[in-house]
This record gives structure tokens, C-alpha cells and sequence, in this order.
């Protein structure tokens, strides 16, 4: 479970950027623009995260994760992706398009054998280094967003689309809550590499089976209680519903998958 336990870390590492709150700006008192190389910003926490995969026979996982990020006018990183951020469009009633081109260094997907009984004699699949882009609109009523991935490692050779929604509310000066919604299709190539068994790895109670594209459903919270203008700490909630391709494989008995992560961060 160690390779896991790796895994459900970087995936921590990725909510963190969400669970963040943003910070105000930057600019100096007198309002001139803040220099460049002054506009970033970064910090460290402390977390855990207890997340339950749809594999079956597979046990709830319960971690302890450092938290850390890092964002200024150009990139953002935060655990397995890296942000190159291009260009974007505003206009009347706080309204903005924000472009970006993205890479997931490595991910939540992929086992080892001895990760469930149902996964011995099965081969390792590796995590995909993925490449694409993201485009975000942001508005006064709801924030939009969209990615495309494309695995460029050799490992899957699949691809994602992902379409989501949020909305953050203020309440009093500590609270904050964002709910969330994402759809996001993965093509079959993808199904098939993590949840597909391959003629040789067939067995009584895992026959072959060749995964098509398939779509899961997110939802989430996070509630988010700043102490100041650095200290916060958060709670999340996230429930996928996974597609019809996913649950229908040998290897899985669920057909959702909960995450709860809760931890503490210090702004710099």
C-alpha cells in the first residue's frame, strides 16, 4: 500500500490548491502596481486525508500529509501539477476568462498487485504524466471551468475532459463555503488500462474485460475558517459517482468512491 499512500498524498496536494483562500492583492498602500518579482505567493500546513477507492477488498486509506503551494503572475504548482498561465479576458460585472496551459506530473490512478487481493497476478499500471489545457470563467454567479488532458508517458495513452462549477460564499469574516460539481469523461483507453483485465490476467473470479469511455460525477464542500490574514484551516468533502464503465469492472465492487481531507495552513 505504500505506492498508494504516495499517490493519496500528491492527490492532497492537488485539493490543496482549492482549499487555499485567495489573498488579497498585493499592491502597495499608495496604489501603484506591486513589482513583479514581489507577486507571488506561498505556504506550508499540515493535513490528513482518508480516502476509500471503488477496488474491491480495498481498505480505506488514513494519512498524515505536509500541505504546501506555490502561485505568482505566471505559474502555479501545487503537488503533481504545474500551471503555465497565459493571457486572460475581463470585462464588465467582474467577469473573467482565464487560460492556462497545464501538466499532472503523476496522479491518484494506478496500482501495484499487492494493493488489494483482487489485484494479485495483475500487472502494474503506472500513473500517466499528462498534458493539456484549462480554460476558467469566472462571474459573479457561479465560477466555470474546463481541462483537457492527454497522457504523453506511453502508459495509458488515454485522455480526459473535465467540466466543473463552483460557488464561494462569505459568511462573517472567518467562515467561507464552496460547493462544487465536476463531470469528467475518460476515453476508453483510459477505462481500459486502469480498470480493464487483460486475457492473461484472467481468473475465475476476474474474467477479461475490455473498459469503454465512461464518465464520473463529482461533488464536493469545503469549508474553509481563516483565523487571519495567514492562518486557516479546512475541511473537505468529495463523493464521486463513477461511471457505468468503471463500476461494471471485475476489478471494482463499489460504485462511488468518498474523500475527506481536513488540515491546517499557514500563508507566508
Amino acid at each position: 500500500m505504500r505506492r498508494f499512500a504516495s499517490l493519496t498524498t500528491a492527490f492532497a496536494l492537488v485539493l490543496l490548491a482549492r482549499a487555499v483562500p485567495a489573498q488579497e492583492s498585493d499592491a502597495p498602500p499608495d496604489g501603484s502596481p506591486p513589482e513583479d518579482e514581489k507577486s507571488y505567493s506561498w505556504g506550508l500546513g499540515l493535513g490528513g486525508i482518508s480516502k476509500q477507492q471503488a477496488y474491491t477488498g480495498i481498505d480505506r486509506e488514513n494519512i498524515g500529509i505536509p500541505l504546501i503551494y506555490f502561485e505568482n503572475r505566471w505559474v502555479q504548482l501545487f503537488g503533481p501539477w504545474l500551471d503555465i498561465k497565459l493571457p486572460s479576458l475581463e470585462w464588465k460585472d467582474d467577469n473573467e476568462l482565464s487560460f492556462g496551459l497545464r501538466t499532472q506530473f503523476f496522479g491518484t490512478d494506478g496500482y501495484e498487485e499487492d494493493d488489494a487481493p483482487i489485484l494479485e497476478g495483475m500487472d502494474e499500471r503506472k500513473e500517466s504524466l499528462l498534458v493539456g489545457a484549462y480554460a476558467k470563467w469566472s462571474n459573479p454567479i457561479v465560477d466555470v471551468s474546463a481541462e483537457y488532458l492527454q497522457d504523453v508517458s506511453g502508459e495509458s495513452e488515454g485522455s480526459r475532459i473535465k467540466f466543473g462549477v463552483e460557488k464561494s460564499w462569505q459568511a462573517g469574516q472567518h467562515w467561507r463555503f464552496t460547493p462544487s460539481a465536476t463531470a469528467t469523461w475518460y476515453d476508453d483507453k483510459y477505462v481500459d488500462y486502469y480498470y480493464g483485465v487483460r486475457p492473461a490476467e484472467a481468473r475465475i473470479d476476474r474474467p477479461s474485460y475490455v473498459g469503454d469511455a465512461t464518465m464520473n460525477f463529482d461533488l464536493g464542500l469545503r469549508t474553509d475558517y481563516m483565523f487571519d490574514q495567514h492562518q486557516s484551516v479546512f475541511v473537505m468533502l468529495e463523493y464521486t459517482a463513477l461511471g457505468s464503465e468503471i463500476d461494471d469492472s471485475p476489478l471494482t465492487d463499489r460504485s462511488n468512491e468518498t474523500m475527506v481531507l481536513l488540515g491546517y495552513i499557514y500563508r507566508f
